[in-house]
C-alpha cells in the first residue's frame, strides 16, 4: 500500500511539473526575432501571471487593427521596474515584441517604449 501511495505522488508531481512548465513556453513566438510595432493602447490589464496590453494598430494597407501584447505578470514587471501607470488606455506606444509564428496579431512583449520616449523591458 505504501509503494502505491509513493507511486501516485511521484505520477502526480510530475504531472504538475510537465504542466507547469508547458503552462510557462514561448513555443508560440518567433522568439529568434523581433517585430516593432506602433500604435494606441486601447484596453490594458495589469494582471498575473501575465499582463496584457490591446493595441490599435494601421496595418500596411491604412486599416485599424488590434494586436494583443502578452508581458510577464504584475508582480514581475514590479519586480524589474515597470509601473502600473507607465502606460494607460489612449496611450501611443511602441513595441518591440516576439510575434506568433502564426503571424497572427499578437506578440510577447520584450520592450515598450513610451511616447516621452522611455524605452523599458516589459519580460
Amino acid at each position: 500500500m505504501k509503494l502505491r501511495s509513493l507511486g501516485l505522488s511521484i505520477i502526480s508531481t510530475l504531472v504538475v511539473a510537465v504542466s507547469a512548465s508547458a503552462h510557462h513556453s514561448h513555443g508560440a513566438y518567433r522568439i529568434t526575432e523581433y517585430t516593432r510595432i506602433e500604435g494606441v493602447v486601447t484596453d490594458f490589464y495589469w494582471i498575473n501571471p501575465h499582463a496584457w496590453i490591446y493595441l490599435q494598430v494601421v496595418d500596411t494597407e491604412g486599416q485599424p487593427e488590434i494586436w494583443a501584447l502578452e508581458s510577464a505578470g504584475a508582480s514581475t514587471l514590479v519586480n524589474i521596474g515597470v509601473n502600473r501607470d507607465d502606460i494607460k488606455v489612449g496611450d501611443t506606444i511602441s513595441a518591440k515584441c516576439h510575434q506568433l509564428r502564426d503571424g497572427a496579431n499578437g506578440c510577447l512583449l520584450g520592450f515598450i517604449t513610451t511616447a516621452n520616449g522611455v524605452e523599458k523591458e516589459w519580460d
